[in-house]
């Protein structure tokens, strides 16, 4: 990441009150950036965004990604010369729940953000955001590249596959790079693995859910203890964001496409593992126990290859995954006694920022 990149610079954040927005947000005010953001109200209770304040920094509206004609007038109104893309629903168990808001949300979704740039008739850099659940998970025990094909079985990744068609299919008819210097439009997609960092409060997701098991002193139920994630930290995934966006800026050309944020191939971890690494920050002995009811049906191996974004863009995460884990105890446990959620964000930041990549 280069902060001077962004200094002064008009940023449009779509879904800026939910966790990785909150961080976001809070990364490029320290850089210095002009930061709008757009988005329904935050998705928990609590929620980063609400105990960090991180209102009181950015140009907030209050709108839902699938309504048009309010994002097109924010979008105008802000004059963005980056767009970062988060806006979604993010979580796999919930897209069984609702399946009809997952797609509305993260393809009408995309297509409105897109749409409402193109409407906007000026030069911007785009970053539209999904993950790496977007491919066709064939169950290999090796990571999968950018080229892979994408697919999906759940909702929520299928949606975020047609996220990301939505994403080159608005770079190829209306942003095409033969004519990048008439338009001045560049488009990539980022895959990132499964995020982790304080202040997520997000149901359902193995973080938070084992934080609060042990805050009670008690052991954390898995429904798939053997699963395997590329866990990475929340600053190296949306540090990966700024650094693809710093490049596509210079070069749409080189830099425009697909692209994987994750941690190295010997920093895979299972799901019972990084429960594990969590307790021994709370010295608990057994933190977690089977869950022996029926669940929809998730992937058990998921993993990336970021050679690409390693070799091209020269990004590499800063933190080890028990650094990270070791990086999100602190949060939560500092936070429960009472410490300020922004300024253990924007202490994690600084200390961030200095870091060497790898």
């Amino acid at each position: 990441m280069n902060p001077d990149f962004w200094r002064d610079r008009r940023v449009f954040v779509t879904g800026h009150t939910g966790f990785k927005g909150s961080w976001l947000c809070l990364l490029l005010h320290s850089f210095g950036a002009r930061v709008t953001g757009y988005a329904l109200p935050p998705p928990t209770d609590p929620s980063l965004y609400a105990l960090a304040r991180v209102g009181e920094l950015v140009d907030s509206t209050t709108g839902d990604i699938r309504d048009l004609e309010a994002l097109t007038r924010a979008m105008r109104a802000a004059e963005p010369e980056v767009v970062l893309h988060l806006a979604a629903q993010s979580a796999v168990l919930r897209s069984y729940d609702d399946p009809v808001e997952t797609y509305s949300t993260n393809v009408i979704g995309t297509v409105h953000a897109l749409e409402a740039l193109r409407l906007l008739k000026r030069p911007c850099t785009v970053v539209n955001v999904t993950t790496d659940k977007c491919y066709e998970n064939q169950g290999w025990v090796w990571g999968y590249r950018e080229t892979d094909p994408l697919g999906g079985r759940d909702p929520y990744s299928n949606s975020k596959a047609c996220a990301e068609l939505v994403g080159h299919s608005y770079r190829d008819s209306f942003f095409p790079l033969a004519r990048v210097a008439e338009h001045g439009v560049a488009i990539a997609n980022a895959r990132a693995g499964n995020v982790i960092g304080g202040g997520d409060w997000t149901p359902r997701q193995l973080v938070p859910e084992a934080i609060t098991a042990f805050l009670g002193a008690q052991p954390v139920v898995l429904r798939h203890p053997n699963a395997v994630r590329p866990w990475q930290h929340v600053l190296d995934c949306i540090g990966g964001y700024l650094r693809l966006a710093e490049a596509l800026d210079g070069d749409p050309a080189r830099y425009s496409g697909d692209w994987n944020f994750g941690p190295a191939a010997d920093e895979v971890r299972t799901v019972a593992g990084v429960v594990e690494a969590l307790a021994a920050h709370w010295q608990i002995e057994r933190p977690w126990k089977q869950d022996e009811g029926t669940h929809a049906p998730e992937e058990l191996q998921l993993r990336l290859d970021v050679s690409k974004a390693t070799t091209v863009l020269g990004w590499r995460g800063r933190l080890s995954i028990d650094e990270a884990l070791g990086w999100a105890a602190v949060w939560y446990r500092e936070h429960h006694g009472g410490a300020d959620a922004r300024a253990l964000c924007l202490e994690q930041i600084a200390r961030h920022v200095v870091l060497a990549p790898g």
